[in-house]
């Protein structure tokens, strides 16, 4: 029996890409059904190729953004190369890229030249600062950008800075890279018209920091970095228990503070004290309250401080690692592991969050480097001699 009709089935993508944003952002529009041609420079690919080898020997990256791709080589430094990319470009209907700054332009692929020849394509461009500005030509990593955006000045401890544990600037740049073709492409529909989409990391990552921003408004001093705590809310973060296991709670109004000291502290005379009587007393004596709730949790088992949680109904996790996440009853209860093949065969991969009740999301195979070039090119019409010229010059 046939699958079911995916959002994009019928959309060809190509893309200019490399590292995060860009991949992260066409991995998602194949999990919808698109084809998502991938160019790559031959026998280099991708520098996220190359970034560790923890995966039965890929690199850990490379696994996570490019299913369901197709991987063609061309040294676009070259013109046949760039011819063929030229000819991809007129069958496609999105570009995406993240080259360099002014690498794509350079290369005849601005929006407003390949506007004129192919008026409904959707082009997105995806930096470190956007087209413009005096930023636009600044090499940006998504660490610099975590500078720039500040999101490293309320994260971390009072001593300390902290960056992110994963690649928050890309993952948002990639993000609003997705939604904004998938806006344009809405759009197309209605109008016939391509758009040009420009995405930057820092813009994207400073929407991110709308809290933080707005509670710094007009001067006001901003969030304290207080590591996995809350800044104004306490108690709010983690905790030891006296197996060692750390978790974490939060509360949010004082109802849920009397039953927090009646059912977990079982101390119900704790509520009343007046050092922490309310949220701000709290705050302002959280030292004295710490000491008072690790005493209480020293007897308990994480299990144990987590069923009086449950019990009193706070908010409450374990602290896991990745081995805890891997395990997670409940992505195994919700079924949310699927398995891909690849070059170093079949992996596990968690589908795309949002379970659809009309589709199934394309779960297909990462791409060995050039795996599909010479289909590709054939399907562009080239011969096996023209294919082996461009080999034997470098070209693919």
């Amino acid at each position: 029996m046939a699958s079911a009709p995916r959002p994009l089935d019928g959309i060809t993508v190509v893309s200019l890409e490399h590292a995060i944003a860009a991949p992260f952002c066409t991995r998602q529009l194949a999990d919808l059904g698109a084809r998502v041609i991938k160019v790559e420079r031959p026998g280099v690919g991708d520098f996220a190729r190359a970034y560790d080898s923890r995966v039965k020997g890929l690199a850990s990256h490379f696994v996570w953004t490019n299913r369901s791709k197709e991987s063609l080589t061309l040294d676009l430094k070259q013109p046949g190369a760039l011819a063929v990319l030229w000819q991809l470009v007129a069958r496609a209907d999105v570009l995406v890229q993240n080259l360099a700054p002014g690498a794509a332009a350079r290369m005849g692929l601005g929006y407003e030249a390949l506007r004129q020849q192919h008026p409904g394509l959707v082009v997105c461009d995806i930096s470190g600062y956007g087209e413009d500005g005096p930023y636009r030509d600044k090499k940006a990593y998504d660490l610099l950008i975590q500078s720039e955006a500040g999101f490293l000045s309320v994260t971390g401890s009072s001593e300390a800075p902290s960056k992110a544990g994963n690649s928050v600037a890309d993952i948002a740049a990639g993000m609003y890279a997705y939604t904004g073709i998938l806006s344009a492409l809405l759009l197309r529909n209605k109008t016939g018209e391509g758009s040009h989409v420009d995405v930057s990391m820092l813009e994207s990552l400073a929407e991110w920091m709308g809290y933080p921003l707005y509670y710094a408004f007009d001067g006001a001093p901003p969030p304290q970095r207080t590591g996995a705590s809350h800044a104004s809310i306490y108690p709010y973060g983690p905790f030891q228990a006296g197996d060692g296991g750390t978790v974490m709670l939060g509360l949010q109004n004082e109802r849920e503070w009397k039953l927090f000291c009646e059912v977990v502290l079982q101390d119900a005379a704790v509520a009343v004290d007046p050092r922490f009587a309310s949220n701000a007393a709290r705050s302002e004596h959280r030292e004295d309250l710490k000491a008072l709730i690790l005493a209480a949790f020293a007897t308990l088992s994480t299990q144990a401080v987590l069923e009086r949680l449950d019990q009193a109904q706070i908010a409450n996790a374990r602290m896991n690692d990745m081995a805890g996440l891997w395990a997670h009853p409940q992505l195994a209860a919700r079924r949310r592991w699927r398995e891909v093949q690849s070059p170093a065969g079949a992996l596990p991969a968690l589908l795309p969050p949002g379970r659809a009740s009309s589709f199934d999301y394309r779960m297909d195979p990462i791409p060995a480097l050039g795996e599909h070039t010479d289909a590709i090119l054939r399907e562009l019409g080239l011969g096996d001699a023209e294919i082996d010229a461009l080999r034997q010059g470098g070209a693919i």
